[in-house]
């Protein structure tokens, strides 16, 4: 696409009076051309962060209010034909296609189409405005377009379901390339999957599961079962056997699903159990707190499962891991 796999870019690094004009070409090669105006035009603070994720791009833009209009004639002359399914994380933004709009909040999805004409506009806020952009060629959604244009200009709501998940993945992958945790050879993975949770949450939103591909199906049921895990790891009765009840599946096909990671899915619950505790017992807020209730409320049943699981993996009790952890953390602070 005639960028690097993964590139950062800011305006600040531009005079002043080149950083509107640089944000407006970053919009026209990124998603598609439009009409760009601005009230901080004269002074453009915004920062761009842009993966190639194989089938899918994911843009990752901070800007303050600003307006996008795409019209007929810009289409006529150049139209990507994608998809851009976006969440927004900083201030609201105003957006209308196909005779409707929609205010969408911090937290919302929101479905644009490069083919139609639109209004966007980012609404001024307590800090800058933020948003992930998932654009992907139409052709790549097992979905016909038509079943896809009653949720242009709609907010999606990411609170339960598909969407809930999307957008925990979005926003995770969005944080990996921030902070430079990405590497090249992993973006083609990422945007699979993201493509497929994609696909996922549209199908869901148009009671269109029956077109997914076994694929497609096969990573969403696994990252509700993910999620699903992740809630409930206090629970001591999670175990493979009512994770697999829970999702109406074999425990034989839930070990299935597990197959390409390194973990077996008990092994996966206990892993993340003790990443929690391991947090907890760094915490100097919940110095007061014992050693076992901290097990307990990540869903060891007993402080002697919780100690022997822990000395396991980490190689020392939990309550020696403490102190060293509660020391250094101290040494650290006095230092400063």
């Amino acid at each position: 696409m005639g960028v690097p796999v993964i590139v950062t870019m800011r305006s600040a690094d531009l005079p002043a009076a080149d950083r509107f004009a640089w944000w407006s070409e970053q919009v026209a090669r990124d998603t598609a051309p439009s009409v760009v105006s601005s009230p901080h035009a004269a002074d453009f603070e915004a920062v761009v962060t842009l993966a190639d994720l194989g089938p899918a791009r994911l843009s990752v833009l901070a800007f303050p209010e600003v307006r996008a209009v795409r019209t007929n004639a810009l289409i006529r002359q150049s139209d990507p034909d994608r998809y851009g399914l976006n969440l927004i994380v900083g201030n609201a933004l105003w957006f209308s296609q196909r005779d409707r709009d929609a205010r969408v909040g911090t937290g919302d999805l929101f479905l644009h189409d490069t083919s139609q004409p639109y209004d966007s506009r980012a609404l001024p806020g307590p800090g800058p405005g933020k948003m992930l952009m998932l654009h992907f060629p139409k052709a790549a959604l097992p979905l016909p377009a038509r079943r896809l244009e009653c949720l242009l200009a709609r907010r999606l709501p990411t609170g339960t379901g598909m969407n809930a998940i999307f957008a925990g993945y979005l926003a995770s992958t969005a944080t990996a390339l921030e902070q430079g945790e990405v590497s090249e050879p992993d973006t083609e993975r990422l945007g699979e999957v993201a493509l497929n949770l994609a696909a996922a949450a549209l199908a869901a939103a148009v009671g269109a599961e029956d077109r997914l591909a076994p694929e497609t199906s096969r990573q969403a049921l696994l990252c509700r079962i993910e999620a699903f895990i992740e809630r409930n790891l206090g629970d001591p009765g999670l175990t493979p056997t009512a994770v697999a009840a829970r999702h109406h599946i074999s425990p034989g096909y839930l070990h299935r699903l597990f197959e390409a990671r390194e973990l077996t899915v008990a092994a996966w619950i206990r892993h993340l159990r003790l990443e929690r505790c391991l947090a907890d017992l760094a915490d100097p807020r919940l110095r007061p707190r014992p050693v076992g209730a901290i097990g307990a409320r990540w869903g060891f049943r007993s402080p002697a499962d919780f100690s022997r699981a822990f000395r396991a993996v980490h190689g020392l009790p939990p309550g020696d891991y403490r102190r060293q952890a509660l020391t250094a953390a101290n040494a650290a602070a006095t230092g400063r």
